[in-house]
């Protein structure tokens, strides 16, 4: 297995194709931008892939961002394929983001989980993440 940091001129149709399927696990609703899109605007955007020889199964992204109060992260869309969970490649994944974060000299790398996600939090807090008090609120636009 190769988990590794992917660009914008890494991203097939066959990549895309498959990461349709593989968001289908997360949520079967979520209407999905495809990747070349996420990737493409200003380097904001930094995805790690986990292929087993061609086959995506595993996927995190960490979109960046800067305000007055610094420099950040926010991962989102951590995806493992339910056929290959328990091995090690949720934190694997989570780890080469982390990694990319202190390159990157972030000053804090942010996630959401829901609360039902008990093995997801787990790792989270395992890798050193903490439940920040506050609340998270959502205004759909579209």
């Amino acid at each position: 297995m190769d988990i590794k940091l992917i660009t914008f001129n890494e991203v097939t149709s066959d990549l895309q194709s498959q990461l349709t399927e593989l968001y289908k696990e997360l949520n079967a609703e979520l209407t999905q931008l495809d990747l070349a899109t996420a990737l493409s605007d200003y380097n904001t955007t930094d995805v790690v892939v986990c292929l087993d020889q061609e086959k995506l199964i595993g996927i995190a992204m960490m979109a960046k961002y800067k305000v007055v109060s610094g420099h950040k992260g926010m991962i989102e869309d951590v995806v493992v394929s339910s056929k290959y969970r328990g091995k090690g490649i949720g934190r694997k994944l989570m780890e080469k983001l982390l990694e990319q974060a202190k390159n990157e000299k972030l000053d804090n790398v942010l996630l959401f989980s829901g609360h039902h996600r008990t093995a997801a939090i787990a790792l989270y807090k395992s890798l050193g993440f903490r439940l920040k008090d506050s609340g998270l609120y959502i205004k759909h636009l579209l």
